[in-house]
Protein backbone atom coordinates (compact mmCIF):
# COMPACT_ATOMS: atom_id res chain seq x y z
CA UNK A 1 0.00 0.00 0.00
CA UNK A 2 1.40 3.37 -1.01
CA UNK A 3 1.23 5.59 2.11
CA UNK A 4 3.35 8.53 0.95
CA UNK A 5 0.30 10.79 1.28
CA UNK A 6 0.53 10.34 5.08
CA UNK A 7 3.83 12.20 5.14
CA UNK A 8 1.95 15.49 4.68
CA UNK A 9 -0.82 17.01 6.83
CA UNK A 10 -3.72 14.61 6.61
CA UNK A 11 -6.36 15.72 4.12
CA UNK A 12 -8.84 13.75 2.03
CA UNK A 13 -6.70 10.97 0.56
CA UNK A 14 -4.72 10.53 3.76
CA UNK A 15 -7.94 10.26 5.71
CA UNK A 16 -9.29 7.74 3.21
CA UNK A 17 -6.18 5.58 3.50
CA UNK A 18 -6.07 5.70 7.30
CA UNK A 19 -9.74 4.95 7.96
CA UNK A 20 -9.91 2.26 5.29
CA UNK A 21 -6.86 0.35 6.51
CA UNK A 22 -7.87 0.51 10.19
CA UNK A 23 -11.21 -1.05 9.27
CA UNK A 24 -9.73 -3.64 6.86
CA UNK A 25 -7.21 -4.80 9.44
CA UNK A 26 -9.86 -5.02 12.15
CA UNK A 27 -12.54 -6.79 10.12
CA UNK A 28 -10.52 -8.88 7.65
CA UNK A 29 -7.20 -9.41 9.45
CA UNK A 30 -5.26 -8.04 6.51
CA UNK A 31 -1.49 -7.94 6.86
CA UNK A 32 -0.38 -4.70 5.23
CA UNK A 33 2.98 -3.19 4.34
CA UNK A 34 3.09 0.57 3.83
CA UNK A 35 5.40 2.42 1.47
CA UNK A 36 6.71 5.72 2.95
CA UNK A 37 8.98 6.93 0.13
CA UNK A 38 12.31 6.20 1.80
CA UNK A 39 11.28 3.04 3.64
CA UNK A 40 8.54 0.49 4.27
CA UNK A 41 6.70 -0.28 7.50
CA UNK A 42 3.93 -2.46 8.89
CA UNK A 43 2.60 0.57 10.82
CA UNK A 44 0.29 3.35 9.66
CA UNK A 45 2.29 6.59 9.67
CA UNK A 46 5.36 7.32 11.70
CA UNK A 47 5.55 11.07 12.23
CA UNK A 48 9.31 11.05 12.74
CA UNK A 49 9.72 10.30 9.05
CA UNK A 50 7.37 12.94 7.74
CA UNK A 51 9.45 16.06 8.41
CA UNK A 52 12.54 14.96 6.53
CA UNK A 53 10.55 13.41 3.69
CA UNK A 54 8.51 16.59 3.24
CA UNK A 55 11.62 18.79 3.27
CA UNK A 56 13.26 16.59 0.68
CA UNK A 57 10.15 16.66 -1.52
CA UNK A 58 9.89 20.46 -1.33
CA UNK A 59 13.59 20.95 -2.06
CA UNK A 60 13.55 18.61 -5.04
CA UNK A 61 10.47 20.22 -6.58
CA UNK A 62 11.79 23.73 -6.02
CA UNK A 63 15.27 23.37 -7.48
CA UNK A 64 15.17 20.58 -10.03
CA UNK A 65 13.47 20.66 -13.45
CA UNK A 66 11.08 17.80 -14.16
CA UNK A 67 11.07 17.09 -10.43
CA UNK A 68 7.92 14.94 -10.60
CA UNK A 69 9.52 12.69 -13.21
CA UNK A 70 12.72 12.40 -11.17
CA UNK A 71 10.78 11.80 -7.96
CA UNK A 72 8.72 9.16 -9.72
CA UNK A 73 11.86 7.32 -10.88
CA UNK A 74 13.43 7.39 -7.41
CA UNK A 75 10.23 6.29 -5.68
CA UNK A 76 9.69 3.45 -8.17
CA UNK A 77 13.16 2.14 -7.30
CA UNK A 78 12.41 2.26 -3.56
CA UNK A 79 8.95 0.77 -4.09
CA UNK A 80 10.35 -2.17 -6.08
CA UNK A 81 12.92 -2.93 -3.37
CA UNK A 82 10.11 -3.35 -0.83
CA UNK A 83 8.03 -5.43 -3.22
CA UNK A 84 10.93 -7.81 -3.75
CA UNK A 85 11.34 -8.11 0.01
CA UNK A 86 7.70 -8.51 1.10
CA UNK A 87 6.24 -10.16 -2.02
CA UNK A 88 2.64 -8.98 -1.42
CA UNK A 89 -0.34 -10.80 -2.91
CA UNK A 90 -1.93 -7.56 -4.10
CA UNK A 91 -1.04 -3.88 -4.46
CA UNK A 92 -3.60 -1.16 -3.71
CA UNK A 93 -2.68 2.33 -4.92
CA UNK A 94 -4.96 4.80 -3.08
CA UNK A 95 -3.63 7.92 -4.81
CA UNK A 96 -4.20 7.88 -8.60
CA UNK A 97 -0.74 6.89 -9.91
CA UNK A 98 0.24 3.24 -9.62
CA UNK A 99 3.83 2.04 -9.53
CA UNK A 100 4.98 -0.92 -11.58
CA UNK A 101 3.98 -4.16 -9.86
CA UNK A 102 4.02 -7.67 -11.29
CA UNK A 103 0.77 -8.78 -9.73
CA UNK A 104 -2.89 -7.82 -9.11
CA UNK A 105 -3.28 -4.05 -8.80
CA UNK A 106 -6.25 -2.08 -7.45
CA UNK A 107 -6.27 1.64 -8.22
CA UNK A 108 -8.38 4.27 -6.46
CA UNK A 109 -9.32 7.29 -8.57
CA UNK A 110 -10.88 10.02 -6.43
CA UNK A 111 -11.68 12.56 -9.15
CA UNK A 112 -10.47 14.11 -12.39
CA UNK A 113 -9.79 17.53 -10.91
CA UNK A 114 -6.48 18.03 -12.77
CA UNK A 115 -8.51 17.82 -16.01
CA UNK A 116 -11.60 19.73 -14.90
CA UNK A 117 -9.76 22.35 -12.79
CA UNK A 118 -6.04 22.33 -13.68
CA UNK A 119 -5.65 25.78 -12.12
CA UNK A 120 -6.23 24.19 -8.70
CA UNK A 121 -2.96 22.26 -8.96
CA UNK A 122 0.72 23.14 -9.42
CA UNK A 123 1.53 23.08 -13.18
CA UNK A 124 4.11 20.31 -12.75
CA UNK A 125 1.56 18.11 -11.02
CA UNK A 126 -0.89 18.62 -13.88
CA UNK A 127 1.80 17.64 -16.41
CA UNK A 128 2.71 14.60 -14.32
CA UNK A 129 -0.92 13.49 -14.07
CA UNK A 130 -1.35 13.77 -17.83
CA UNK A 131 1.83 11.74 -18.33
CA UNK A 132 1.37 9.00 -15.72
CA UNK A 133 -2.37 8.59 -15.15
CA UNK A 134 -3.34 6.66 -18.29
CA UNK A 135 -0.45 4.19 -17.83
CA UNK A 136 -1.70 3.72 -14.25
CA UNK A 137 -5.16 2.88 -15.56
CA UNK A 138 -3.58 0.31 -17.85
CA UNK A 139 -1.82 -1.35 -14.89
CA UNK A 140 -5.03 -1.73 -12.85
CA UNK A 141 -6.92 -4.99 -12.66
CA UNK A 142 -9.75 -3.27 -10.80
CA UNK A 143 -10.54 0.42 -10.19
CA UNK A 144 -12.27 2.01 -7.20
CA UNK A 145 -13.96 5.40 -7.36
CA UNK A 146 -15.53 7.37 -4.52
CA UNK A 147 -18.80 7.87 -6.38
CA UNK A 148 -20.87 6.81 -9.38
CA UNK A 149 -20.22 10.29 -10.74
CA UNK A 150 -16.47 9.63 -11.02
CA UNK A 151 -17.12 6.19 -12.50
CA UNK A 152 -19.05 7.84 -15.31
CA UNK A 153 -16.28 10.41 -15.77
CA UNK A 154 -13.68 7.64 -16.20
CA UNK A 155 -15.88 5.93 -18.74
CA UNK A 156 -16.52 9.15 -20.67
CA UNK A 157 -13.00 10.58 -20.53
CA UNK A 158 -10.84 7.45 -20.86
CA UNK A 159 -13.18 4.77 -22.16
CA UNK A 160 -12.65 2.50 -19.14
CA UNK A 161 -14.80 -0.64 -19.10
CA UNK A 162 -17.68 -0.14 -16.66
CA UNK A 163 -17.22 -3.67 -15.26
CA UNK A 164 -13.74 -2.73 -13.98
CA UNK A 165 -14.93 0.30 -11.97
CA UNK A 166 -16.41 -0.08 -8.50
CA UNK A 167 -17.96 3.02 -6.89
CA UNK A 168 -17.42 2.77 -3.13
CA UNK A 169 -18.62 5.66 -0.99
CA UNK A 170 -16.46 7.03 1.79
CA UNK A 171 -17.60 7.60 5.36
CA UNK A 172 -17.09 9.82 8.38
CA UNK A 173 -15.20 8.78 11.49
CA UNK A 174 -17.21 8.04 14.65
CA UNK A 175 -15.92 11.23 16.28
CA UNK A 176 -18.26 13.15 13.97
CA UNK A 177 -21.48 12.96 15.97
CA UNK A 178 -24.17 15.26 17.40
CA UNK A 179 -22.72 17.32 20.24
CA UNK A 180 -24.27 19.48 22.90
CA UNK A 181 -23.07 22.96 23.78
CA UNK A 182 -21.02 21.58 26.66
CA UNK A 183 -19.10 19.27 24.30
CA UNK A 184 -18.12 21.96 21.80
CA UNK A 185 -17.68 24.86 24.23
CA UNK A 186 -13.99 24.37 25.01
CA UNK A 187 -12.79 24.68 21.43
CA UNK A 188 -15.43 27.09 20.14
CA UNK A 189 -14.97 29.54 22.98
CA UNK A 190 -11.22 29.59 22.34
CA UNK A 191 -12.03 30.91 18.87
CA UNK A 192 -14.75 33.33 19.99
CA UNK A 193 -17.53 31.18 18.52
CA UNK A 194 -20.89 30.16 19.97
CA UNK A 195 -22.67 26.86 19.46
CA UNK A 196 -25.11 26.93 16.50
CA UNK A 197 -24.40 30.61 15.84
CA UNK A 198 -22.06 30.51 12.86
CA UNK A 199 -22.04 29.29 9.26
CA UNK A 200 -19.26 26.86 8.35
CA UNK A 201 -17.44 26.34 5.05
CA UNK A 202 -14.92 23.48 4.95
CA UNK A 203 -12.24 22.96 2.34
CA UNK A 204 -8.91 24.12 0.97
CA UNK A 205 -9.09 27.69 -0.27
CA UNK A 206 -8.81 27.10 -4.02
CA UNK A 207 -10.93 27.93 -7.10
CA UNK A 208 -12.89 24.68 -7.43
CA UNK A 209 -14.09 24.88 -3.83
CA UNK A 210 -15.89 28.06 -4.92
CA UNK A 211 -15.73 29.58 -1.43
CA UNK A 212 -15.97 33.04 -2.94
CA UNK A 213 -19.65 32.27 -3.59
CA UNK A 214 -20.19 31.60 0.13
CA UNK A 215 -18.49 34.89 0.88
CA UNK A 216 -20.61 36.73 -1.69
CA UNK A 217 -23.88 35.28 -0.40
CA UNK A 218 -22.91 35.94 3.21
CA UNK A 219 -21.90 39.54 2.38
CA UNK A 220 -25.40 40.18 1.05
CA UNK A 221 -27.05 39.24 4.36
CA UNK A 222 -28.19 42.08 6.65
CA UNK A 223 -25.34 43.45 8.78
CA UNK A 224 -27.07 42.43 12.00
CA UNK A 225 -27.26 38.82 10.80
CA UNK A 226 -23.59 38.83 9.81
CA UNK A 227 -22.60 40.01 13.28
CA UNK A 228 -24.85 37.56 15.09
CA UNK A 229 -24.01 34.56 12.89
CA UNK A 230 -20.51 34.94 11.38
CA UNK A 231 -19.01 32.89 8.57
CA UNK A 232 -16.20 30.47 9.45
CA UNK A 233 -13.70 28.95 7.00
CA UNK A 234 -11.87 25.76 7.98
CA UNK A 235 -9.13 24.58 5.65
CA UNK A 236 -5.65 25.25 4.32
CA UNK A 237 -4.84 28.08 1.94
CA UNK A 238 -4.39 26.70 -1.57
CA UNK A 239 -3.90 28.15 -5.03
CA UNK A 240 -5.01 31.39 -6.69
CA UNK A 241 -6.95 32.82 -3.75
CA UNK A 242 -5.29 36.23 -3.38
CA UNK A 243 -8.48 38.07 -4.32
CA UNK A 244 -10.55 35.95 -1.94
CA UNK A 245 -8.16 36.57 0.95
CA UNK A 246 -8.28 40.30 0.22
CA UNK A 247 -12.09 40.30 0.36
CA UNK A 248 -12.04 38.28 3.57
CA UNK A 249 -9.74 40.70 5.37
CA UNK A 250 -12.25 43.51 5.88
CA UNK A 251 -14.90 41.08 7.15
CA UNK A 252 -12.39 39.52 9.53
CA UNK A 253 -11.59 42.92 10.95
CA UNK A 254 -15.32 43.59 11.39
CA UNK A 255 -15.75 40.35 13.36
CA UNK A 256 -18.03 38.85 10.71
CA UNK A 257 -15.65 36.19 9.43
CA UNK A 258 -13.13 33.80 10.95
CA UNK A 259 -10.47 31.79 9.11
CA UNK A 260 -9.44 28.81 11.24
CA UNK A 261 -6.99 27.22 8.80
CA UNK A 262 -6.08 23.54 9.05
CA UNK A 263 -7.69 21.76 12.04
CA UNK A 264 -7.06 18.44 13.72
CA UNK A 265 -9.80 15.86 13.25
CA UNK A 266 -11.13 16.37 16.79
CA UNK A 267 -11.14 20.15 16.36
CA UNK A 268 -12.92 19.83 13.04
CA UNK A 269 -15.55 17.51 14.52
CA UNK A 270 -16.35 20.09 17.21
CA UNK A 271 -16.56 22.91 14.66
CA UNK A 272 -18.82 20.89 12.35
CA UNK A 273 -21.10 19.72 15.19
CA UNK A 274 -21.43 23.28 16.52
CA UNK A 275 -22.29 24.97 13.21
CA UNK A 276 -25.69 26.33 12.29
CA UNK A 277 -25.19 24.80 8.84
CA UNK A 278 -22.43 23.61 6.54
CA UNK A 279 -22.16 25.67 3.35
CA UNK A 280 -20.52 23.64 0.58
CA UNK A 281 -20.54 25.56 -2.74
CA UNK A 282 -17.91 23.46 -4.56
CA UNK A 283 -18.22 23.26 -8.32
CA UNK A 284 -16.40 19.92 -8.51
CA UNK A 285 -15.90 17.00 -6.10
CA UNK A 286 -15.23 13.31 -6.39
CA UNK A 287 -17.19 12.65 -3.21
CA UNK A 288 -17.50 15.53 -0.74
CA UNK A 289 -16.66 13.97 2.62
CA UNK A 290 -17.58 17.15 4.59
CA UNK A 291 -21.22 16.51 3.64
CA UNK A 292 -21.22 13.12 5.37
CA UNK A 293 -19.32 14.51 8.35
CA UNK A 294 -21.93 17.25 8.76
CA UNK A 295 -24.88 14.91 8.32
CA UNK A 296 -23.44 12.50 10.87
CA UNK A 297 -23.25 15.43 13.31
CA UNK A 298 -26.86 16.40 12.61
CA UNK A 299 -25.66 19.68 11.10
CA UNK A 300 -27.88 20.95 8.24
CA UNK A 301 -26.22 21.05 4.82
CA UNK A 302 -26.50 23.67 2.08
CA UNK A 303 -24.60 22.35 -0.96
CA UNK A 304 -24.19 23.06 -4.64
CA UNK A 305 -26.00 20.87 -7.13
CA UNK A 306 -22.76 20.14 -9.02
CA UNK A 307 -20.80 16.93 -9.68
CA UNK A 308 -21.40 14.13 -7.14
CA UNK A 309 -22.92 16.20 -4.33
CA UNK A 310 -26.60 15.37 -5.08
CA UNK A 311 -25.56 11.69 -5.12
CA UNK A 312 -24.08 11.99 -1.63
CA UNK A 313 -26.92 14.01 -0.12
CA UNK A 314 -29.78 12.19 -1.84
CA UNK A 315 -32.29 14.80 -0.69
CA UNK A 316 -30.95 15.23 2.86
CA UNK A 317 -29.96 18.86 2.36
CA UNK A 318 -30.72 21.98 0.37
CA UNK A 319 -29.14 22.39 -3.07
CA UNK A 320 -28.30 25.57 -4.99
CA UNK A 321 -26.64 26.55 -8.26
CA UNK A 322 -22.91 27.05 -7.51
CA UNK A 323 -22.92 30.14 -9.74
CA UNK A 324 -25.91 31.81 -8.08
CA UNK A 325 -25.03 33.71 -4.90
CA UNK A 326 -28.59 35.01 -4.59
CA UNK A 327 -29.89 31.44 -4.41
CA UNK A 328 -27.52 30.62 -1.56
CA UNK A 329 -28.37 33.88 0.20
CA UNK A 330 -32.08 32.98 0.02
CA UNK A 331 -31.43 29.59 1.62
CA UNK A 332 -29.35 31.18 4.39
CA UNK A 333 -32.13 33.67 5.16
CA UNK A 334 -34.61 30.80 5.18
CA UNK A 335 -32.45 28.95 7.69
CA UNK A 336 -32.21 32.04 9.91
CA UNK A 337 -35.97 32.48 9.93
CA UNK A 338 -37.19 28.88 10.12
CA UNK A 339 -36.04 26.77 13.09
CA UNK A 340 -38.34 23.95 12.01
CA UNK A 341 -36.52 23.70 8.68
CA UNK A 342 -33.20 23.38 10.49
CA UNK A 343 -34.61 20.58 12.66
CA UNK A 344 -35.97 18.75 9.61
CA UNK A 345 -32.65 18.98 7.75
CA UNK A 346 -30.81 17.76 10.83
CA UNK A 347 -33.05 14.69 11.11
CA UNK A 348 -32.81 13.95 7.39
CA UNK A 349 -29.04 14.25 7.52
CA UNK A 350 -28.72 11.86 10.44
CA UNK A 351 -30.87 9.32 8.63
CA UNK A 352 -28.89 9.65 5.40
CA UNK A 353 -25.58 9.34 7.29
CA UNK A 354 -26.56 5.84 8.37
CA UNK A 355 -26.07 4.70 4.77
CA UNK A 356 -22.34 5.41 5.04
CA UNK A 357 -19.82 3.59 7.22
CA UNK A 358 -16.18 2.57 7.04
CA UNK A 359 -17.18 -1.04 7.74
CA UNK A 360 -19.24 -0.94 4.54
CA UNK A 361 -16.46 0.80 2.60
CA UNK A 362 -13.92 -1.76 3.82
CA UNK A 363 -16.13 -4.73 2.92
CA UNK A 364 -16.70 -3.46 -0.61
CA UNK A 365 -12.98 -2.75 -0.97
CA UNK A 366 -12.11 -6.25 0.24
CA UNK A 367 -14.56 -7.66 -2.32
CA UNK A 368 -12.73 -5.67 -4.99
CA UNK A 369 -9.41 -7.15 -3.83
CA UNK A 370 -10.85 -10.63 -4.28
CA UNK A 371 -11.96 -9.75 -7.82
CA UNK A 372 -8.46 -8.48 -8.61
CA UNK A 373 -6.79 -11.60 -7.28
CA UNK A 374 -9.27 -13.76 -9.18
Amino acid sequence: MNAVTLLSPRTGIGQYLTSLMIELIETHSIEANYFYANRWSTELKQKSWSVNANRLKIAVRQYLPKSYELSRWVLQHQFSKGINQFKPDIYHEPNFLAYDFDGPTVLTVHDLSWIRFPQAHPPERVRAMHKFFEPSLAKANQIITDSFFVKQELMDEFGVDAAMIHPIHLAAEPLFKPMEFSETAAFLSSKGLRHCQYWLAVGTLEPRKNLQLALEAFSALPAADRQKTPLVFAGMVGWQVGDLLHKMKAMQQAGELLQLGYLSRHELAAVVAGAKALIFPSVYEGFGLPLVEAMQCGTPVLASNASCLPEVLEGAGLLFDPHDADALKALMLQMLEDDELAATLSAQGLERAEHFGWHKTAQQTFDTYRLAVG
